[in-house]
């Protein structure tokens, strides 16, 4: 059994992606690096993402290739402001998910590896 699997699966990844991309339209700081006409199109992509990281369906790779998450992320201006926001509303969206479903365990987990991603992606000084 998966990571992806023992968390409820895709219902799980969904409600976290979710509860991010609800709070992104009002943000002063990812809010305009998202354009509206794309908000479903990058929910979806997270998403797939995410699923396929922790042990889910193929659909990441099977729709865009290999991640790549740096290069995919350059034009935008990630900075560290940018990642801490990033970080912020990730975590009041894993709030929402109760521990029934995703355990201080793999909330850890989770948790440790958004970290890294965050801070793997500042492509821009301070």
């Amino acid at each position: 059994m998966t990571f992806y699997d023992e968390v409820g699966g895709q219902p799980t990844f969904d409600a976290i992606v979710d509860g991010f991309y609800a709070q992104i339209p009002d943000d002063d700081i990812l809010g305009p690096m998202y354009p509206p006409e794309d908000m479903a199109g990058a929910r979806d992509r997270l998403a797939w993402f995410l699923a396929q990281y922790w042990g889910g369906p193929q659909t990441f790779s099977e729709q865009r290739g290999h991640p790549r998450l740096r290069m995919r992320h350059a034009h935008f201006h990630v900075n560290r402001d940018a990642a801490i926001r990033w970080l912020e509303l990730m975590k009041n969206s894993l709030d929402q998910i109760p521990e029934t479903t995703l355990d201080d365990t793999h909330r850890a987990a989770m948790w440790e590896h958004m970290e890294r991603v965050a801070a793997m992606l500042i492509n821009r000084p301070d």
